[in-house]
C-alpha cells in the first residue's frame, strides 16, 4: 500500500510542536487593523492550539 503524502498546503499554515501540539495562526490579522482595540490586535496577534478531532484530522494529513 503506497505511502500517505503530505498535504502540502496545511504544511505551509501549522506547526507541530515538540509535544505533538497543533499550532495555528489565528485568523483576522491581515489588514484593517485601526478599526479594532488594542486587545483585540494582541489577540489576534497570538498562535492559538488546535484541539480535539481537528487536530487529530490535521496530524494525519501531515502524516504524524
Amino acid at each position: 500500500m503506497p505511502k500517505q503524502k503530505t498535504h502540502k498546503g496545511l504544511v505551509k499554515r501549522v506547526k507541530i510542536t515538540a509535544k505533538d501540539k497543533v499550532k495555528r495562526k489565528r485568523s483576522f490579522g491581515g489588514h484593517l487593523m485601526s478599526g479594532r482595540n488594542a486587545k483585540r490586535r494582541r489577540k489576534i496577534r497570538s498562535s492559538a492550539i488546535v484541539k480535539g478531532a481537528v487536530a487529530k484530522t490535521i496530524r494525519k494529513e501531515l502524516g504524524k
